[in-house]
């Protein structure tokens, strides 16, 4: 089976609560922790690269409260923060993208050095490259946009050939914090490409899968919540909203109840299986990653095994990235430790590295479950791990 793994490696520095972070990922990975140790600020580094390049790096920026507000605060006084990310194309390309972003006085920000590198000579026959640094473009490509620093360069860049499948595919990473007024709303109709984030467009993504993909979906809600048999798309004039098929005890049909009328939990748990088995009908607009914030939430416990299951299935065809901190989630004796990024918060930095080899020990010899490590307070970090990352891309010119 084809490895879904879209990024390989995250590497991170100053980003929020993170001062340094190297770590590799899979097909399916946890970012497993306590509430406020950084899970959702790892996520996020990986949000703004998309929000950078679907919108623009300002509104990015805005929309975390400005480069104050993303860079680290600490005693040191980084002015600056970096993401390198190393990934692998569908085609089965690979190469890095990697940038730096400083703080200008008062409360500006520049792209101080940007970096993208396609590996693969299968693709183009040799190294496609380009590099920036204070304005000024190095590229492979004989003719090349120029460059602003107030912009990621790969925006202008998505118009090479070259460059435009990596645009494509950070562009199209979805990340979900899934809020159920949003998603019981009624909702305008929209192309329905990509689930928005709080899934407020949720009817039209819907609309557009493929039948597979629904009767998934469909398969999967029935086991979460008994008695759904499914869910179709309802106009209401200029509008639309969700429509569930549900048994109730006596009658010799199953009702249907609007989206108004559903639990929390049921709205929920069909957003996350949306944004798991989304875009499938058209392989140039597929999701190479999905990214959900602890989508145990208003899920009864029995229900942790039937979600693990839909998690594990999606992450065939697209890279899954959850955060979590429910042991019922993560108690499965068959739930591989390699895909469980263990996250700490010390003296106020958060600290991510693979678990440590205690912990790794006791379950590779079935002792303990992931899930009953974590309800014990036992899921740490490898130090020997942690403290010898660096993000040394950018290091000789700082």
């Amino acid at each position: 089976m084809k490895d879904s793994t879209f990024i390989t490696r995250v590497i991170l520095k100053n980003y929020k609560s993170i001062a340094t972070c190297d770590v590799q990922l899979g097909p399916l990975m946890f970012l497993v922790g306590p509430n406020g140790a950084g899970k959702s600020n790892f996520l996020d580094a990986l949000r703004f690269v998309a929000d950078a390049l679907n919108s623009s790096l300002d509104h990015a920026l805005r929309d975390r409260g400005g480069i104050n507000d993303v860079r680290r605060r600490s005693g040191g006084h980084p002015n600056h923060f970096s993401i390198c990310l190393h990934f692998t194309l569908p085609e089965g390309a690979t190469g890095q993208y990697a940038f730096r972003i400083g703080v200008r006085s008062p409360g500006g920000y520049e792209v101080q050095t940007e970096e993208c590198i396609l590996y693969s000579e299968q693709v183009f026959g040799r190294e496609k490259y380009f590099r920036v640094k204070n304005g000024e473009v190095e590229t492979s490509v004989k003719v090349a946009p120029a460059a602003s620093k107030d912009r990621l360069y790969l925006v202008n860049a998505s118009g090479l050939p070259e460059f435009r499948p990596i645009y494509d595919a950070f562009s199209r990473m979805g990340f979900y914090s899934l809020n159920p007024d949003k998603i019981r709303d009624l909702q305008s109709p929209d192309p329905g490409d990509v689930l928005i984030r709080d899934g407020s467009n949720l009817a039209s993504v819907l609309r557009q899968l493929a039948s597979p993909a629904k009767e998934r979906i469909e398969e999967y809600l029935a086991k979460v919540v008994p008695g759904v048999h499914g869910v179709e798309i309802k106009e209401l004039g200029p509008k639309e909203t969700l429509e569930f098929r549900q048994d109730i005890a006596g009658a010799r049909s199953p009702w249907r109840f609007l989206a108004n009328n559903m639990s929390d939990g049921t709205l929920r748990v069909l957003g996350i299986l949306a944004a798991l088995f989304q875009g499938n009908r058209d392989a140039q607009k597929r999701v190479p990653l999905v990214g959900i914030e602890e989508p145990e939430i208003a899920l009864h416990p029995a229900a942790a095994g039937v979600l693990l299951g839909s998690l594990r299935q999606a992450a065939n065809k697209t890279q899954v990235l959850i955060t979590s901190h429910s042991p019922d989630l993560l108690d499965n004796k068959d739930l591989d430790i390699a895909s469980i990024l263990a996250v700490e918060a010390r003296d106020g930095n958060t600290v991510i590295g693979p678990v440590d080899e205690v912990g790794r020990s006791v379950v590779r010899d079935r002792l303990f479950t992931i899930g009953e490590l974590l309800s014990i307070d036992q899921l740490q970090p490898d130090p020997a791990y942690v403290f010898s990352t660096q993000l040394d891309l950018f290091e000789s010119e700082e």
